[in-house]
């Protein structure tokens, strides 16, 4: 296996292949980059999503943490990978094999499920949540009508559902998309980690969690909607929430300057509480 290690004066982005082996056995992939120096965070993509969906939120707190970008091929997962309990599994393995010690996990959609699922089971390797969008109480998602081969053009229409300015549906991510879904074993993997986390709703786990919190929540969000947060805030014991005005599922895009900043507030809470610790 390759080791992601990168020196921490290094705020360039050092790319590495990662191979774990999850549930199924078989070797699965995954992409790594990391940058910066500080507070360790981890950033956990949803299920269209990729590593470089979280560059610029990323790069502009380089300066004071220590970036993980993990990006699983979820769409090319199979048997008892793909699912939301072997995706929880193959995240804990790539953390504790290959980092050292706790992270604040930073997830959007399916990936802040991920991280929550985390929280709750595998504490040792989480110190703090930031949740932007994430499943896990309510969902409501572009594949319950996925078709085995979808246009263009439906696709498209799809994607801008998770921006309030659907200027950030980038032509580059829906090509990528297209090309993915086109594929019958894409789209059905699709559906298969969709369906495992519409069922596995974690409302009444979520007083488990015993790290901290950051909620950042778009109020056009119209996947993981306005209620979602609320439910998380509600439930969790220590989290705090914040809005977004003009902005939908994905904030850290839509609103990089403003998410950015929200996590540095996060950051300086998480490191004063560690530094209070006997």
């Amino acid at each position: 296996m390759t080791d992601v290690t990168v020196p921490a004066s290094s705020i360039e982005a050092a790319a590495s292949a990662v191979q774990l082996i999850g549930r199924s056995g078989k070797p699965v992939t995954a992409k790594v980059n990391r940058f910066g120096v500080g507070t360790r965070v981890c950033f956990l993509h949803g299920l269209v999503g990729l590593n470089e969906h979280w560059e610029v939120a990323a790069r502009s707190i380089a300066d004071r943490a220590d970036c993980v970008l993990f990006q699983l091929p979820l769409l090319q997962l199979k048997g008892s990978d793909c699912s939301i309990d072997g995706v929880v599994d193959l995240t804990a393995s790539f953390l504790r094999e290959h980092i050292e010690g706790p992270s604040v996990l930073v997830g959007n959609s399916f990936g802040g499920h991920v991280a929550v699922r985390l929280a709750i089971e595998a504490p040792d390797v989480v110190s703090g949540l930031v949740l932007a969008g994430s499943s896990g109480v309510i969902e409501r998602t572009l594949v319950r009508e996925v078709q085995l081969r979808p246009s263009r053009e439906w696709l498209g229409e799809r994607l801008s559902e998770l921006f309030y300015d659907n200027s950030f549906v980038r032509d580059a991510d829906l090509d990528r998309a297209h090309a993915e879904l086109s594929h019958r074993s894409g789209a059905r993997a699709m559906i298969k980690l969709s369906r495992s986390a519409r069922k596995d709703h974690v409302g009444s786990r979520l007083g488990e969690v015993r790290c901290p919190a950051l909620l950042v929540w778009g109020r056009q969000d119209v996947v993981t909607p306005p209620e979602a947060a609320e439910q998380f805030h509600a439930a969790l014991p220590d989290s705090k929430l914040v809005w977004f005005d003009d902005c939908g599922h994905v904030p850290m895009m839509e609103k990089s300057d403003e998410f950015s900043a929200e996590m540095r507030r996060f950051l300086d809470t998480i490191d004063a509480a560690g530094c209070e610790e006997p």
